[in-house]
């Protein structure tokens, strides 16, 4: 199991889950239902988390969504998450960990 995608908004993971799945990609998304119970304080310890189920699938999953992101163009660097120190992939534009942006993140701003 390996995370592919996190974001706020669960309408949005939804609809990576399905470019995936009708790729053919198992997935399940992690805290589906987490989100709306911290609507005071929003976190991204509980954004909704679109992983793969098949570790082999990583690779393509994260392609797809590249593919699909519009203004994300591909073979963006990895970067590491300045607030929690977690590695993320180069498509996300928020740590899959903890939720802080990569743009805060570089500004030297709180995620």
């Amino acid at each position: 199991m390996k995370p592919v995608f996190c974001d706020r908004e669960p309408a949005r993971v939804g609809y990576f889950q399905s470019v995936l799945e009708n790729d053919g990609i198992l997935t399940f998304i992690r805290n589906q239902h987490t989100n709306t119970t911290m609507a005071e304080m929003p976190s991204g310890l509980f954004f909704p988390v679109l992983c793969v189920v098949n570790d082999e699938d990583f690779a393509r999953a994260t392609e797809l969504i590249r593919d699909v992101r519009d203004g994300t163009p591909a073979g963006l660097p990895d970067w590491k998450c300045e607030k929690c120190g977690e590695p993320v992939p180069g498509g996300f534009d928020l740590c899959w960990n903890c939720g802080s942006d990569r743009l805060a993140s570089s500004r030297g701003g709180v995620g």
